[in-house]
């Protein structure tokens, strides 16, 4: 399930909001063991994505980069070169 939460920091433009919601509830998927919790749990669910997503936004509003921003679409051609080297597509 991790395999899906990108970096986020020190890209050009920015995360974006859906971007952040999405890395949380994988994250949050993958702590609690499930997929889509029960009725039970929906509402601790949602609340711990909402928290891990807030966290995430503050996180990222904070951090500083030596580094220039990278390019969101250079790097996904890198990503998509290393695959189908890996894959010999």
């Amino acid at each position: 399930m991790c395999r899906n939460i990108r970096t986020l920091h020190n890209y050009e433009p920015p995360a974006t909001t859906d971007e952040i919601e999405a890395a949380a509830l994988q994250y949050v998927r993958k702590v609690s063991g499930s997929r889509q919790p029960s009725k039970a749990n929906t509402d601790a669910f949602d609340a711990a994505v909402e928290a891990v997503a807030e966290a995430t936004q503050h996180l990222l509003n904070h951090l500083t980069a030596a580094s220039p921003p990278k390019n969101r679409e250079a790097e996904a051609a890198k990503a998509k070169a290393r695959s189908a080297k890996r894959f010999n597509n």
